[in-house]
């Protein structure tokens, strides 16, 4: 097992945006095989330090996740932190996408059917790339949205610090 490679205390407030609207947490390559695999739609968001990119790709989901049509299963694993986790997912997408955090990768049935890589997201609002999550969302998936009510996604705070200033843990 891979190491994490920030401080948790400096990680915890970037989980908490995906959980706060309905994530769950995939720690090991175990969960993540059990979790892609299963039967209908699941979005996995490789959640990133990356202040930028992260900065927009965390708010992005949350508002998609407003619309009415949903993924079935919310995942995120965190880069840099459950690494062999986030080295599995990968595994799944290495034939559509090279490896970049953040992105998103919506899978259908186990096959992954979308990705929203970095490159996706850089130079983009929030409101750009969830559109382009939205649009993905009503090809694919059926359940019924919003993942949290709207009350509650009003009161959502998010990041946007720069994750270069976050210290790597020392070895």
């Amino acid at each position: 097992m891979q190491p994490p490679m920030y401080p948790e205390e400096f990680v915890t407030p970037m989980r908490e945006e995906l959980t706060a609207v309905g994530f769950q947490e995939l720690r090991s390559p175990d969960e993540v095989d059990k979790v892609v695999t299963g039967k209908g739609t699941t979005l996995c968001v490789i959640n990133s330090i990356c202040g930028c990119a992260g900065g927009t790709a965390r708010p992005a989901v949350a508002l998609a996740l407003q619309h009415k049509v949903i993924p079935d299963r919310l995942v995120t694993v965190f880069a840099g932190m459950e690494r062999d986790a986030v080295e599995k997912v990968r595994q799944y997408h290495r034939d559509v996408a090279p490896p970049s955090s953040p992105s998103m990768v919506l899978f259908k049935d186990g096959k992954v059917v979308a990705m929203v890589q970095r490159s996706d997201i850089e130079g983009r609002t929030a409101q750009e790339v969830a559109g382009r999550l939205v649009a993905d969302f009503g090809d694919h998936c059926a359940r019924p949205g919003p993942s949290i009510p709207p009350e509650k996604f009003a009161q959502l705070k998010h990041l946007h610090a720069c994750g270069s200033s976050v210290p790597r843990v020392q070895r």
